[in-house]
């Protein structure tokens, strides 16, 4: 039995324990956190990534989880209403198919399919790898050291994997212009199963109810022409930067918005980025999900590519005659499949984040005629590749 090493428990890590160990692998998952992150805010599964969730038996489950977002409300910059929208209509997504789910949930249940089934490790880390002939030495955190045959990176867009064995991240690093900061805050506003998307040019604020919950998910966007590397590891720098930036921003939400970031326990602040590798793999070590090739939170597609590319990882590694062979094939037919689910980053800038006053009044304008139209057909990126079955060699 081949032992798998995979670091990382949010989406693509779990989904990747769960296949590999019906295909009868010896798993071992290892998470930084101390444990599973409950909560968190909303996230999509679509197209090709719902026949993921539905051959693991997870369908219902998730189906009844989901949060029914019924309504995207634009505002201009001074909190006049433009439009209100169903989902759909901007995402080309199937209405009563598609799932929209908070995060914490998805991770819960992928954990709960295989817990029994896979090695969970949480509270510690991957410090070192030494690839060779006969496996991959691991050195954790912990102090503990233990060899596996392959090992794998699901750790996200900052992977520690990927840094280890690919080098420093800003060679893959694609910044696409923008930072954001999320966090939770009072549901002061009377808003349920919808979200209100306030613009200024280069600016957004996202309110964003789930339900009928007493918290909000907000989030503050705005546009920057080089990442802050100097407020990444500094919380007290990021809420002084996202205030600086909507300073001379007086419409009444924005401020009560500025004053919750302030104060919040629960911020989290990032880039918006893609990560684009030249291959995904070298030697006995392979990456996943976001920590391969995040696609960034403007294309909707980060959570339903993990799975995906876990479903084809463990696959591939089942199927082929060994790690080389199953690396390369699982590169080669799910790498189309993620760089078509990229492109659609401009899509998602375009509507979400215009820089400019002409591009927000044309945008605005753009979403005023979609009110007439039906929604559009899904994207043919989300179902641009059709799951094969496999069959463990």
């Amino acid at each position: 039995m081949s032992t798998v090493l995979i670091s990382g428990a949010s989406i693509a890590g779990p989904a990747l324990a769960f296949w590999l160990s019906r295909y009868g692998f010896e798993v071992t998952v290892v998470e930084k956190a101390s444990g599973l992150r409950g909560g968190g805010y909303p996230i999509d599964i679509r197209g090709t990534a719902l026949d993921v969730v539905e051959r693991m038996g997870l369908l219902p489950q998730l189906q009844a989880a989901h949060v029914d977002t019924r309504r995207i409300t634009f505002l201009d910059t001074d909190g006049s209403p433009v439009t209100s929208l169903r989902p759909e209509t901007l995402i080309g997504g199937v209405e009563g198919r598609d799932l929209e789910i908070r995060r914490g949930d998805l991770t819960q249940a992928l954990y709960a399919a295989v817990r029994d089934d896979a090695e969970f490790r949480f509270g510690d880390t991957i410090t070192a790898l030494d690839d060779h002939a006969g496996g991959v030495d691991v050195t954790f955190a912990s102090g503990h050291h233990r060899t596996f045959d392959v090992v794998i990176g699901a750790d996200g867009l900052h992977s520690g994997v990927r840094n280890l064995v690919f080098g420093p991240e800003d060679q893959f690093h694609h910044y696409l212009g923008y930072c954001f900061a999320g966090f939770t805050m009072p549901n002061d506003f009377g808003l349920s199963h919808e979200a209100v998307i306030w613009n200024a040019p280069g600016r957004g604020a996202i309110r964003y109810a789930v339900g009928e919950s007493e918290l909000l998910h907000g989030f503050l966007s705005f546009a920057r022409p080089e990442p802050p590397f100097e407020a990444f590891r500094d919380p007290a720098a990021q809420r002084d930067l996202v205030a600086a930036v909507f300073a001379g921003d007086d419409w009444e939400v924005v401020p009560r918005m500025i004053g919750a970031m302030r104060t919040a326990d629960d911020l989290f602040f990032d880039v918006v980025s893609q990560i684009r590798l030249p291959r995904w793999s070298t030697g006995r070590v392979a990456l996943v999900g976001d920590a391969a090739h995040a696609p960034s939170f403007l294309t909707g597609q980060g959570s339903s590519t993990a799975l995906v590319g876990a479903y084809m990882l463990a696959g591939a590694l089942a199927t082929g005659s060994g790690h080389t062979s199953a690396f390369a094939g699982y590169e080669r037919t799910t790498r189309p499949f993620v760089e078509l689910n990229q492109a659609l980053v401009t899509e998602g800038d375009a509507r979400l984040l215009p820089t400019t006053a002409d591009a927000l009044a044309r945008r605005n304008a753009g979403l005023r005629t979609l009110t007439t139209l039906p929604a559009g057909p899904p994207r043919p990126a989300h179902t641009a590749l059709r799951l094969p079955v496999f069959t463990a060699a």
